[in-house]
């Protein structure tokens, strides 16, 4: 690896122990190969899981993160230790997901964010929760999130 870019990374590349906890996991970041230039990130994770804080089942989402890079980018495994964190966390739908996007914007400031949390029916009703942190920034090709309405059996 070159030691420049990614001497600060600790987990990339060897085993690592899963964070219990969200507020634990290590967000690492590197330096936007392309600074200056506004493209798209996209990250989809289909099986993101957390708890019910009064019940303790679980809660399942279908998440989708779009951001456009400031200075950084965040590291994946890193990103993906992260989300395995809520696993055992207990929080409603809108505190994970709006929680998600506020830790991402904190670590690597990105010029543009938005997350879609897409869960599964709680009680019957499924609830999708939207963040943004603004308009996105002009010229830039921002693709539907393309996750359908749940629709049941139906």
């Amino acid at each position: 690896m070159n030691e420049t870019i990614y001497s600060n990374l600790t987990q990339l590349g060897q085993a690592t122990t899963a964070p219990t906890d969200p507020d634990a996991a290590i967000i690492e970041k590197v330096p936007n190969p392309e600074p200056g230039t506004n493209y798209l990130v996209r990250f989809v994770c289909p099986e993101f899981t957390s708890l019910c804080p009064m019940t303790g089942q679980p809660d399942f989402a279908h998440l989708v993160i779009d951001y456009v890079p400031g200075p950084f980018l965040v590291e994946s495994k890193s990103l993906k230790l992260y989300l395995g964190s809520f696993r055992n966390h207990g929080d409603f739908h809108e505190a994970c997901t709006v929680g998600i996007a506020k830790r991402l914007v904190a670590e690597i400031a990105p010029l543009w964010l938005r997350i879609g949390g897409y869960w599964y029916p709680r009680g019957g009703i499924p609830i999708d929760v939207f963040y943004q942190t603004g308009a996105p920034p002009d010229g830039l090709w921002l693709p539907d999130q393309d996750v359908a309405p749940y629709r049941g059996r139906g």
